[in-house]
Order: structure tokens, then sequence, then C-alpha cells
């Protein structure tokens, strides 16, 4: 493993089954929990919501570990096959366990995917899942819900009221929480016109994963 360390935050470098993975952490100082959170199959960790955050959570004493999957740390365009995804995550997890505290399991969209896929066998605390890809757009035929209603863990879905992945109310009841942006779409974007801002926007997911995070601690 190899470390960058910078002013608030460093860099660790993780050899995983399916090639070099990347943890960059954000630490918070008397830490109780360990957020860690990957990206989509489109986008990287600089995703405005994993970066929101990152800038607000350690503040609430919870270190997030922002977590690139091989893939992309390999610099290619297209994510592998779900299979593969799991197995970097699960190549990452004793990294993530090394602070000593218990560890969130999370992402946005494919990411969630696989926090709620591998949630119970890595007795994750808890799972935050960021546009939870519930459907492909215009095929809520092809459901995924039952990845997320099999988490086995708590978890908080967090989504966007317009996404095209799944509307809020298009989830089914269960274990999980349910938080909505509203005309957030799936990558929490708001128009203009909205009347809510973009910095609201980011403000209300953020302050909703706090509050949720502070319940179970």
């Amino acid at each position: 493993m190899s470390r960058t360390t910078g002013t608030a935050q460093k860099t660790e470098s993780v050899g995983t089954d399916a090639g070099e993975a990347r943890i960059t952490w954000i630490p918070a100082k008397g830490a109780r929990l360990v957020l860690a959170v990957s990206h989509g199959a489109g986008g990287g960790i600089e995703a405005r919501d994993l970066q929101a955050l990152a800038a607000v959570l350690p503040g609430r004493r919870v270190t997030v570990a922002l977590v690139e999957q091989p893939w992309r740390v390999a610099g290619k365009k297209l994510a592998p096959a779900p299979r593969t995804l799991d197995t970097g995550w699960r190549g990452l997890w004793p990294a993530l366990t090394a602070p000593g505290l218990p560890v969130v399991a999370g992402g946005r969209s494919a990411g969630a995917r696989v926090a709620c896929r591998t949630a119970a066998e890595l007795d994750a605390r808890a799972v935050l899942a960021l546009s939870f890809p519930l459907h492909p757009p215009g095929k809520p035929e092809k459901s995924r819900a039952d990845e997320l209603l099999g988490a086995g863990v708590p978890a908080l879905v967090v989504q966007g009221g317009r996404d095209p992945f799944g509307r809020p109310e298009e989830f089914p009841p269960g274990g999980h929480g349910l938080v909505e942006v509203p005309y957030a779409d799936h990558g929490f974007a708001v128009p203009r016109k909205a009347p809510l801002t973009q910095d609201q926007a980011m403000d209300l997911l953020s302050g909703a994963v706090a509050e949720w995070l502070d319940g179970l601690s």
C-alpha cells in the first residue's frame, strides 16, 4: 500500500483481485464512524453528492473514505461486470476497517448496488444508497429492488425527485429509509428554475445523511 498525505486528507492505494484501487481519506477528529462511499459507473469521486458529504461529515465526527474502483484507477471508461465490482469492494474492505471503527458501506448508483450486495457478508454497520438505480431508464419492469431489500442491514436511500433510474415514489416499502432531493436528477443536479438552488439541494442531502448517521451511533 502507498500513501500520499495532504493537509486534510490522505490517499491510499490498495491491491485487490480486481486490480489496484484507491481510497481518499478525509479524517474526522474523534471519529465514531467511517462512511465508505464509491462512485458510479459513469464518473468518479468528484461527484457533487460525494464531495458534499466529504465536506460536511468530518465535522460531525464521521471519517469519509472516498473509494475509487480499480477500473477507474486504471483509467478505463467503462465499468466492468457487477461481479468484478464486488470483488474490488471486498478487496478494499480490510483497509476500510483498519481504523477500528464501524464502517457504513455506501456509494452512488452502481456503487450503491455494490454496497447493498456485499453489506451483510462484510458486516457493514449500514448502507447508504445514493441515487440507487432501481431500474434502467424507461424499464421499470427490470427492477433491482431485491438488491436493496436484501442488504440485511439498516439502509438509507437518497434519491432525486426526477431520477430516471427510479423516482422516490417507485421504491417498494422495506426496512430502509428514503429521502427525496426535490427536482434533482440522477446526479442530483437541479434545474436553474427550481425552487431550490444547487447548494440548497446538497445541504438537504448532506444534512439528511448526517442525521441518519447520528442515529446509528
